[in-house]
């Protein structure tokens, strides 16, 4: 079995070495003009085309930076007008509440002063009732005691003395 040390492939031959740069030079002369620029111009693009989509990123996320803070504020607008209006709602219930209120008192107080006038005329014609029935008895009364009927003076005079005698003054203290 060979050596490795004796192949040829580690032998410095001069004319085999001089063949292979001179092959070198040429591939890398056809290389150069007809490969690396193309290589170079399509790596180039696409440098440029990344460079290009990186700006556009930027931008747009620049952009979706904008439009987020304006919705943040157009939400906090939003919801300062919506505590607004319903701090102005409450307002109004609470006004309208009051006004029920004062409104359920004034008729109140109306219906009441009513059925006290109510009250203090039907007192008053009771009054009025009680005196002419009391009036009414006393000349019966009296005619059957003294037996004769008395003229319009006589009877106006015993009605007044009668009337004077009782007590009315009870029932006129809860009329008032």
């Amino acid at each position: 079995m060979p050596s490795v040390l004796a192949s040829g492939l580690i032998e410095v031959v001069p004319g085999l070495m001089i063949w292979t740069l001179i092959a070198f030079a040429i591939t890398f002369f056809v290389l150069r003009k007809f490969a690396f620029g193309p290589i170079q111009k399509t790596i180039d693009e696409r440098r440029d085309r990344i460079r290009a989509a990186v700006e556009e990123a930027d931008k747009a996320r620049d952009e979706a930076r904008e439009l987020l803070e304006q919705h943040r504020q157009l939400i906090a607008s939003a919801k300062g007008e919506a505590a607004d209006i319903l701090a102005d709602a409450r307002k109004v219930a609470d006004a309208q509440i009051e006004r029920v209120k004062e409104e359920s008192e004034a008729e109140r107080a109306r219906r009441l002063e009513e059925t006290k006038r109510q009250i203090d005329a039907e007192t008053k014609r009771s009054l009025d009732m009680i005196r002419s029935e009391v009036a009414d008895l006393t000349l019966e009364a009296t005619a059957r005691v003294t037996g004769k009927v008395l003229d319009a003076e006589d009877q106006r005079r015993l009605i007044d003395e009668a009337i004077s005698e009782l007590d009315f003054s009870a029932l006129e203290k809860d009329v008032t």
